[in-house]
């Protein structure tokens, strides 16, 4: 019996130590473990110098998983899609997230213009429409993203002297509202079902007057989605209901987790955009159509 006491104590003992040790890592310098070693791709953002929370929590990135290669000998069907997704519906709520540690510490734009600036990926001229023609200079970016400098006529209170002085902007993420995607449906026979490939993604401001009214939207740049893949594997999307069950952005396009409208179709008519030739209720009917029609065609493609 006496050895049964010796032997619970010397177990509660060992329990207690591991107990202490794993609730006392708060002294972990790993930025790996921590978290908090990895700079933000905003400048307005600093990462927590310790774990910010009750447990030691491990970055949920991955590498892409490669699509599977298609012969052009097994497609049966395929059609050129443009979507546009709005950051203002809530299912795009991502979108718009400001970030933490975990997504990057910016918003979505953020991360696309700070890994641009750095090299990581290549950003195309959406002047020449959305073929990738024209790679961007990093001062041909910043023009696109800083408005152009206001100049102000201000007078001199003690001298009474009216000098002018240059004002200059800073860029707004709030100002992206939306994202285009330009996109191949194609129904593989050798896999015998539909498959979509994300071919382009470019992010929209909205232009303003100089009375601050609204003018239109404009794509920034164009951004060809293989490429960006390994980065957007890199970042964490915010999940409103869990914080644990984050996707990666990757996982986000590729499991279509966002929120869009058809706005564009390859067609022989060559229209720009349904909205171009509708009122903005038949182009809304016009979008839900054609996406039945792509929806519906896998189905068809069996039966017949």
């Amino acid at each position: 019996m006496n050895i049964l006491n010796q032997y619970k104590l010397t177990l509660s003992a060992v329990l207690l130590f591991a107990g202490a040790t794993a609730f006392g890592q708060t002294g972990a310098t790993d930025p790996s473990i921590t978290g908090g070693g990895a700079p933000g791709v905003n400048k307005d953002w600093m990462p927590s110098k310790t774990p910010d929370g009750a447990y030691d929590r491990r970055p949920h990135i991955s590498q892409p998983i490669p699509w599977q290669y298609i012969r052009e000998e097994d497609i049966l069907w395929k059609k050129r899609v443009w979507r546009e997704i709005d950051t203002r519906e809530k299912q795009n709520v991502g979108f718009r997230y400001t970030g933490d540690e975990n997504s990057g510490g910016g918003m979505f734009i953020e991360i696309l213009v700070d890994a641009i600036k750095r090299g990581k990926i290549k950003a195309y001229s959406a002047f020449d429409g959305d073929r990738f023609t024209s790679i961007l200079t990093k001062e041909q970016l910043m023009e696109q993203l800083t408005p152009k400098p206001d100049t102000v006529n201000m007078v001199d209170p003690v001298s009474g002297q009216e000098t002018q002085k240059i004002i200059n902007h800073d860029f707004n993420p709030e100002s992206i509202t939306k994202y285009r995607l330009k996109e191949d449906w194609i129904f593989d026979r050798n896999e015998g079902q539909m498959v979509v490939r994300i071919a382009g993604l470019a992010p929209v401001k909205d232009v303003t007057g100089e009375a601050g009214d609204y003018r239109g939207s404009q794509a920034m740049f164009w951004l060809y989605y293989p490429e960006i893949r390994g980065l957007l594997a890199q970042y964490e999307v915010f999940n409103p209901d869990n914080d644990i069950a984050r996707y990666t952005w990757d996982e986000f396009f590729e499991g279509r987790q966002f929120s869009s409208k058809i706005t564009k179709v390859s067609s022989p008519y060559n229209y720009s955009q349904f909205k171009d030739n509708m009122s903005p209720m038949e182009a809304l009917y016009e979008s839900q159509h054609t996406a039945e029609e792509i929806f519906n065609k896998e189905h068809d493609m069996w039966v017949y």
